[in-house]
């Protein structure tokens, strides 16, 4: 039986290359897209579905048990960006990304949940961040959404066990995709004492993912979960630098850690 998959964000980047790869592998697919009538010519079906509105949530996880019978896997992978000095972000935009990557991916699991119990058996992957193990300057609160649901995943993960459920977290570093695009960008202000270590971080980061790794390296590791009996709590994918910071974080006395970071950031 092929098993069917939801991929939350499967319009472009890392979820239409998940798709796209798991369609090939001989899944049933479904991706997500606020407006799917927009886009043509996508390689496996779409469903509306907006990680902030729960009605729209409920009615695409309706929409394919009804058509197949089941729901196998959901990879949560919808999410945004926001950069900016914490001091000059507007408190509601950043609301408003913990809205979508927090809470968003809470309500679809909450929405999945009853037919993966239904079925006694189910497999959900919380797409994070590397950026969430760690406080990285001028992206603090995206660092802040991705670390929180890395803890959620923990707890619902031991929570949802005894029903055949299983949860795991697969953290991305930098890959070439089209986030910067759909980032909410906090202005270089003429006058922000920020303007200057800002605007060259915003370079920065656009360089990285620019020069990121191709997103078919989070196909295979995500089809890897798929086929792993018992997966892990934490994976993560990127290069060695990106997953070594992870551990030197753990293992270097935290002034030390944090010099190393603003020397890579130039602070």
């Amino acid at each position: 039986m092929n098993k069917v998959v939801l991929i939350t964000g499967g319009s472009s980047g890392i979820g239409k290359s998940v798709g796209e790869f798991l369609s090939e592998k001989g899944f049933t697919v479904y991706g997500t897209s606020r407006n799917p009538q927009n886009i043509q010519d996508h390689p496996f079906k779409l469903v509306a579905l907006d990680v902030t509105n729960i009605e729209t949530i409920t009615a695409a996880v309706t929409e394919i048990v009804s058509k197949e019978g089941r729901l196998d896997i959901l990879i949560n992978n919808a999410g945004m960006g926001i950069t900016g000095p914490i001091e000059e972000t507007p408190t509601d935009e950043m609301r408003s990304v913990f809205n979508t990557n927090l809470f968003g991916a809470i309500d679809v699991m909450k929405a999945v949940l009853p037919q993966m119990r239904s079925q006694k058996s189910g497999l959900i992957i919380n797409v994070t961040s590397i950026a969430g193990y760690m406080g990285l300057p001028f992206r603090g609160i995206y660092s802040a959404t991705k670390g929180a649901l890395e803890i959620v995943t923990e707890a619902i993960r031991m929570e949802v066990k005894s029903f055949g459920v299983q949860v795991t977290n697969v953290a991305p570093g930098d890959f070439a995709t089209n986030i910067a695009s759909g980032r909410y960008h906090t202005p270089v202000f003429e006058n922000s004492p920020y303007k200057k270590t800002y605007q060259e971080n915003l370079d920065l980061m656009d360089a990285h993912v620019d020069s990121g790794s191709d997103p078919i390296e989070m196909a295979n590791a995500i089809y890897k979960i798929i086929k792993t009996p018992k997966p892990k709590i934490h994976y993560k994918v990127g290069d060695f630098m990106q997953k070594f910071s992870i551990v030197l974080k753990k293992i270097l006395p935290d002034k030390m850690y944090e010099k190393l970071l603003m020397n890579h950031y130039k602070l």
